[in-house]
């Protein structure tokens, strides 16, 4: 399967990386040792050392430096091989790994899987709304056996919470409600809005919803490529305008592991202002969305993956609904860009072979 390389995909949250510690992780198959160095910048590199092509996470992280824990080779943070123990110390001119560029930013740990001289920090998708200088988050993550884009599909289309999410986020007015489409360059918006809503006691409780009232609810998605998502949930009694309502946002970043998993980190926010209120709320929605998620949503896509296997998605000719408007456009979309990408670099790799071969016909017809 192809990936959109020359983007930034999440690798965890930010906290996750702690100074002294190494963090293994697979992103696009792509086996990588994350880690915060003594100056706290986020560090990568391939997590595998060139000499017998040990993992370099089981190594020992000392002065920045990674020293491998099979034959003692040392690695810094410019992915050059500093020291080794054996003979004179000559260090082999390939004894070098490969470092991914990485930022923090909005308390996600970025890391750039394309080429390094293209990885500018402007690109970074937007998730100032989940900015824990600003907001308490609630993080957590899952590790989900299905391809990534069908899970930016399952939230893309949030028709499915009316049954698969009955108990928890869904009601009987979410399939009849109005969708709308947008498309703004290379971001799509994928917005849903119900009217005359009873929703269930749990989310009434949740945000602070007198039980019974009767609400106008929107859910409004935004799609950055590859599969990074921000919903924007809110309510208001029904019939009065949004801006008397209140809304949450949540985070959905989805960064293939393989063609078949899929990391899944998911927060939701909730202002400072709030005091400790704000900070009781993050805590309680996370530990609540996971329920569903991990014993409703997790399961569905699994089972998924299952049936579709390593079948290309298209040639199964689904049946297309009105409610995949937003996941239909951001997987046309997707894939546009990846063969865009593709036909870039299959030219520059291209136009050196094709040189050498006008020089080899005028060497043989001089």
């Amino acid at each position: 399967m192809s990936f959109l390389r020359n983007c930034w995909y999440v690798a965890g949250w930010a906290d996750e990386l702690i100074e002294g510690q190494l963090l293994p992780r697979t992103v696009l198959n792509e086996k990588i040792v994350l880690f915060r160095d003594s100056k706290g910048t986020l560090q990568a590199l391939q997590d595998r050392c060139p000499h017998r092509f040990v993992p370099l996470h089981l190594g020992r992280l000392h002065n920045d430096r990674i020293q491998c824990a099979y034959h003692g080779l040392s690695f810094d943070c410019s992915g050059a091989c500093v020291h080794n123990p054996h003979g004179n110390g000559a260090i082999p001119n390939a004894a070098r790994v490969r470092v991914y560029p990485m930022q923090e930013r909005h308390g996600f740990a970025w890391i750039w899987m394309g080429e390094p001289d293209r990885a500018d920090p402007a690109l970074i998708t937007d998730f100032s709304a989940m900015d824990p200088q600003t907001a308490y988050i609630g993080k957590s993550y899952l590790h989900v056996k299905a391809n990534y884009v069908l899970e930016t599909d399952n939230i893309l289309d949030l028709s499915h919470i009316e049954f698969l999410h009955g108990n928890s986020l869904g009601s009987a007015a979410v399939a009849q409600g109005v969708i709308e489409v947008e498309q703004h360059g290379e971001v799509v918006h994928s917005k849903r809005t119900t009217h005359n809503e009873q929703l269930t006691p749990d989310l009434e409780r949740l945000r602070g919803i007198p039980s019974g009232q009767r609400v106008d609810r929107w859910l409004d998605v935004r799609w950055n490529a590859p599969s990074n998502l921000l919903l924007n949930s809110g309510y208001t009694p029904s019939g009065e305008p949004r801006e008397n309502g209140r809304s949450v946002y949540v985070a959905h970043v989805f960064t293939p592991e393989t063609a078949g998993t899929t990391h899944y980190w998911f927060g939701i926010a909730f202002p400072k202002e709030l005091g400790e209120e704000g900070r009781r709320l993050a805590e309680e929605n996370i530990q609540w969305l996971l329920q569903p998620f991990t014993t409703e949503d997790m399961p569905m896509l699994q089972a998924q993956q299952e049936v579709i296997g390593d079948q290309d998605f298209w040639a199964l000719k689904p049946v297309l609904l009105v409610s995949d408007g937003g996941a239909v456009r951001a997987r046309r979309l997707l894939e546009k860009m990846i063969q865009q990408e593709q036909n870039m670099t299959n030219t520059r790799h291209e136009s050196p072979s094709l040189s050498m071969e006008t020089a080899l016909q005028r060497s043989e017809n001089p």
